[in-house]
């Protein structure tokens, strides 16, 4: 889609506005959950870009991470100040180009971007869930989206892609459903947490559950949400998105306002202010129970402890192409994850490419290496695409 009129893009290659959507489904048959509950019914929001060829084989799904959501590239409305989160690898010549590929992207469940989640409201009661919404785990919500894509009627996947916890989602769709895809793409991402990554996430659980508002999950007929307590949860995430050397570089020990010391505890450095402008303004937008939910799923996911062995959770899946990909200051995700990763999905068998790139900008350099990423995924989707006979959708 071409960028409309009453838009105000400087990147002449956006998808323009788009359209959300929703999809629900389990409305007579509960969906099982991996926790041995049931959960029903659920709906989906996603959005597309792009167009299906006339074979339906050029198909990409793109993940989001832990804070992301369905709105992955272009505007909802002409007065939209932020495009969807990776509209800058998402669009005509882009790294995922629409002009060539038809691109997907749903909110994962447990979230708080129009998906069923802990905000959402429980048929049973009339009420939001709260924490009677059940533990979800990344199998749950890339089962979920395997139900979205047989609704599109999508027999199989060209890639699955995507960052972080998206690229969690990558992983397990190849390790579970290998048949419905040929290429996986998993960027800055883990097949399992640390005891050091479970331990960040529980900080931030911990810094909700503090909070008086938060009152046991059951907030959201209340005045006042747990906002504090979900703005430091932010504040000790976003940490360890960035690296020592960007923090260096962008703030170092620069005060704000001031030349010296006050000797007081008021907000000084520049590295402090930023944390809170971005703790506050992530409760504008993200729910907190999700928050314990989505961290919940990250910490559950361990493909080698479902398998015995994480060469073994990939037996099945020699047919697909792997691209893993990690970034040299990433230190939530460092490239040793994504070494063993790559270890063992040779000793399964499997055609894997990896690239360790040089950045500074951290974890969150999957969303800012922008011409390094175009190259690379851009590069691999064009030659998998050729050596799969995937054509354009004008050529169909």
């Amino acid at each position: 889609m071409a960028p409309e009129l009453g838009i105000m893009i400087a990147d002449t290659q956006s998808v323009g506005l788009v359209q959300p959507r929703t999809f629900t489904f389990a409305q007579d048959t509960p969906f099982p959950l991996e926790s041995g509950a049931e959960l029903g019914p659920i709906t989906l929001a996603y959005e597309t870009y792009g167009r299906l060829n006339a074979e339906r084989s050029n198909a990409l799904l793109i993940q989001h991470a832990l804070s992301g959501g369905g709105h992955a590239a272009g505007y909802h409305t002409p007065d939209d100040a932020v495009p969807g989160w990776w509209d800058t690898c998402i669009g005509p010549g882009k790294a995922f180009d629409t002009n060539r590929f038809f691109v997907i992207c749903s909110n994962v469940i447990g979230s708080c971007y129009g998906s069923t989640g802990p905000s959402s409201i429980d048929p049973a009661t009339g009420r939001s869930y709260g924490l009677r919404f059940p533990v979800v785990t990344i199998s749950d919500m890339v089962r979920a989206q395997v139900q979205l894509i047989d609704h599109l009627n999508i027999e199989r996947l060209l890639a699955v892609a995507g960052g972080s916890m998206g690229g969690m989602q990558a992983l397990e769709w190849a390790a579970h459903h290998p048949q419905r895809l040929r290429a996986a793409l998993p960027i800055a991402s883990t097949a399992r947490h640390s005891p050091m990554l479970i331990a960040f996430s529980e900080v931030g659980r911990q810094a909700i559950y503090a909070d008086p508002a938060w009152n046991g999950g059951d907030y959201y007929d209340q005045e006042h949400k747990p906002d504090a307590g979900l703005a430091v949860a932010r504040m000790v995430g976003h940490i360890t998105y960035l690296s020592e050397q960007s923090m260096q570089q962008k703030f170092g020990r620069r005060l704000r306002g001031r030349e010296k010391y006050g000797y007081e505890f008021q907000t000084e450095f520049e590295i402090e202010n930023y944390l809170k402008y971005n703790g506050n303004k992530f409760t504008q937008r993200f729910d907190a129970n999700s928050y314990l939910y989505v961290t919940k799923a990250l910490d559950y996911f361990d493909l080698a402890s479902q398998h015995g062995s994480l060469p073994a959770a990939f037996a099945a899946a020699t047919a697909i192409k792997f691209l893993v990909v990690s970034f040299t200051s990433d230190w939530l995700y460092p490239s040793h994850h994504s070494k063993e990763l790559v270890s063992a999905l040779t000793g399964a068998g499997c055609d894997a490419t990896y690239l360790d790139i040089e950045s500074s900008w951290g974890h969150d350099a999957f969303l800012l290496e922008v011409d390094t990423m175009t190259d690379l995924i851009g590069g691999f989707l064009n030659r998998l695409a050729e050596n799969e006979g995937v054509r354009c959708p004008d050529a169909s």
